[in-house]
């Protein structure tokens, strides 16, 4: 219940500001942010991350400054702008590994792939989905299979795309 859940976030931001905690005021942002994007509300939802953002870098929140990149990556990549997508998940990529966060990361590579794919950059996608793999395997995800179907179709279409 996606309603129900704003009806929350909104009443905890109040309450996270008046007693200064700004990484709880972060992660609720980006709670609400997340609703926003699952209800189809992309500016919305980027305009909650945006909010994050910079709270996340003052509290030094490493990771939640790198899932919040991402989430804006992925704000941007649903509303058509690649080119900004790439930029935002450039940035969460290595603050996730940093942290250590490799679910995380694989999420951000496979968001990665996806957008190469959609600029025509196979060879870029085919290696980003590699990682996934890689990290699918060492964390015994419960995508794998599913992502080594998508690895053997990107690089499908990369051997289709070289041949002409």
């Amino acid at each position: 219940d996606k309603q129900q859940a704003l009806a929350y976030f909104d009443q905890a931001l109040p309450l996270r500001r008046l007693v200064g905690n700004k990484g709880g005021e972060a992660t609720t942002l980006n709670n609400i942010g997340m609703v926003y994007s699952a209800l189809g509300d992309k500016q919305q939802a980027r305009a909650y991350f945006d909010q994050a953002l910079p709270l996340c870098r003052q509290v030094g929140d490493r990771s939640g400054e790198a899932a919040t990149l991402s989430n804006i990556g992925a704000v941007y990549s649903a509303l058509g702008d690649k080119q900004q997508a790439l930029a935002y998940f450039d940035q969460a990529l290595p603050l996730r590994r940093l942290v250590g966060d490799r679910w995380g990361e694989r999420i951000t590579r496979f968001n990665l792939a996806m957008v190469y794919q959609a600029l025509g950059r196979l060879a870029e996608a085919v290696t980003e989905l590699q990682m996934v793999v890689a990290i699918d395997a060492a964390v015994v995800h419960p995508d794998l299979a599913s992502n080594r179907q998508a690895l053997a179709r990107m690089e499908a279409l990369l051997a289709a795309q070289e041949e002409k």
